[in-house]
């Protein structure tokens, strides 16, 4: 960097062309700038306004030539311009090894002097015009007309001398080189000043990805550590569901234990019984007659005991105990799904687009809102000029907003009506004649078709046993990981997502089937915070 006393060459610098200063002026506030640079600047701006200190002024302030800086300042661009020279310019005069450094150049002469011959040059030709001291001034002649390039054609942008505005460029507009290099001097440092804006730019846009990174890493950290509680808190729950079972498995074995040993001590007391008077029938047996045919009666009839053939205890354990378990844990397991559910919704908010539809591909059977947010199936044929984007055969509309990146979401009211198709498209996809609605056809679309029920576009479609029946239904695409995902906003759950790699833009798009009532329409609405209470 140049100096000059104790001045370094940025300190007469002007903070507007971030130049040298060309006639500095003051502001009353004290900061100065290049005089064409500040009225320059006020011109573009409604207020009276420092742009450094930004202090207002009510009218123009007055303004004044600063000499002191414009002296300071011209120093400082005779510094510049023989650096860009190179070495110093020496005398032509002066001959010999030791000659001179030269004072200044003569445009006439095409000579540059030092101090003592530039005097008798002076007191001779005192209309030459005199520059400071530069090398090659053969490269400032004609190489046609050996005349001084004094002027610049503006139709061939070129250096011309004035004998060649009477030739080869007749009747061309020109200008005098100084006025031309001004004008392109001023061009380049606006060029200088666009080129530091865009790196200024592009060192910003750094900074954001490298603490967008950073955000990322920690969400990544925070979707660990939450990953790690859901997953800790299904395993728990697996755990307690287990422990359950081994205790309602191990109590009911235990009640089976108690019901034979009951079993058991009551058989005992009745074979005890049995025996008793299996003896006495024995001894009966053995007494004279009068004895026998008195004991008889008494003993003639079975002692009355419970029947036992129906009996029995089981050997298996409760059929449909583990299944039971099992489904209690699924039913856990739901919740979870459906709180992870709510939980992506709410974070996917931060994405919402407003979404609009696209005149220009809409079939004739359909009618657009004002606002360009809703769409009907008109059931009847529009007259509309022909589009090489307008669907001419299949009912569909796309969406006037594209995506080539980033993550989007948006939501769609379908209400109560049936037959539609809703998602993204290829911004490709064919728009004449017949269509087939599929992911190799370049469609990512959740479908309800009456009296079938929902669908997704794969190839085969899936079908969805959707209850209850979305009526808000939201679309979130992540264009960088391929997905396009739907969900019921109402009950904040997940409907379905798709999986794939999206190589061109795509774009919103609705499918309508004739309806039975004509103004039966699909809306895109606007997204806030009470689209996700839940509806009772």
């Amino acid at each position: 960097m140049a100096t000059t006393g104790n001045l370094s060459e940025e300190q007469v610098h002007c903070s507007i062309c971030l130049d040298v200063f060309t006639n500095p002026v003051s502001i009353p506030c004290g900061h100065n700038f290049c005089q064409t640079c500040i009225l320059g600047y006020w011109k573009t701006s409604p207020l009276y306004q420092c742009p450094m200190c930004k202090k207002s002024f009510h009218k123009r302030p007055d303004i004044s030539i600063n000499t002191v800086l414009r002296e300071i300042a011209e120093q400082f661009k005779e510094i510049r311009v023989r650096s860009v020279e190179g070495t110093e310019v020496l005398c032509d005069v002066c001959l010999g090894d030791g000659r001179p450094t030269a004072v200044k150049s003569c445009l006439v002469c095409l000579t540059s002097y030092c101090e003592e011959h530039l005097k008798s040059h002076s007191a001779r030709f005192t209309k030459h015009k005199l520059i400071e001291p530069v090398a090659n001034m053969e490269d400032r002649m004609c190489p046609k007309h050996e005349r001084l390039l004094e002027l610049f054609c503006k139709k061939d942008q070129t250096c011309v001398c004035v004998l060649c505005t009477e030739t080869d460029h007749r009747a061309h507009y020109t200008v005098p080189v100084e006025r031309e290099w001004t004008e392109k001097k001023a061009q380049l440092k606006r060029t200088e000043i666009d080129v530091q804006q865009m790196i200024q730019d592009r060192v910003k846009k750094v900074e954001e990805i490298k603490h967008s990174v950073e955000l990322n890493k920690a969400s990544a950290q925070r979707e660990v550590e939450e990953s790690v509680q859901v997953v800790s808190e299904l395993v728990r729950s697996i755990q307690r569901t287990q422990a359950e079972l081994v205790l309602s498995i191990e109590e009911k074995q235990r009640q089976t234990e108690r019901w034979a040993e009951g079993f058991i001590a009551e058989l005992e007391l009745e074979i005890a019984e049995l025996k008793r008077r299996n003896a006495d029938l024995e001894n009966v047996a053995r007494t004279d007659h009068i004895h026998f045919l008195k004991s008889f009666p008494a003993l003639s009839t079975p002692p009355s005991v419970k029947d036992w053939s129906e009996t029995s205890v089981p050997t298996d354990m409760c059929v449909g105990m583990i299944r039971r378990s099992v489904s209690k844990l699924e039913a856990t397991l739901h919740e979870m799904i459906d709180k992870l559910a709510e939980s992506e919704i709410k974070k996917i908010l931060k994405y919402t687009v407003d979404v609009t539809l696209d005149p220009d591909s809409a079939n004739p059977w359909l009618q657009l809102s004002q606002d360009r947010h809703q769409v009907r199936h008109l059931g009847a044929w529009q007259d509309l000029q022909d589009h090489p984007n307008r669907f001419d055969t299949v009912v569909i509309v796309l969406g006037h907003e594209g995506f080539t990146s980033g993550r989007h979401y948006w939501e769609v009211l379908v209400g109560d009506k049936d037959d539609w198709y809703l998602g993204v498209a290829r911004s490709s996809v064919n728009r004449k004649g017949r269509i087939s609605v599929s992911t190799t056809q370049g469609y990512w679309a959740l479908a309800m078709k009456k009296d079938q029920g929902y669908r997704v576009s794969t190839s085969p479609p899936i079908l969805l046993p959707l209850n209850p029946k979305p009526k808000r239904v939201g679309v979130y695409v992540d264009y960088e990981e391929g997905q396009v995902s739907f969900y019921d906003v109402r009950a904040r759950t997940h409907i379905y997502t798709f999986k794939d790699k999206f190589m061109e833009k795509i774009l919103p798009f609705f499918y309508l089937y004739c309806c039975d009532k004509a103004s039966d329409t699909i809306v895109i609405c606007p997204v806030n915070e009470k689209s996700l209470i839940k509806q009772s």
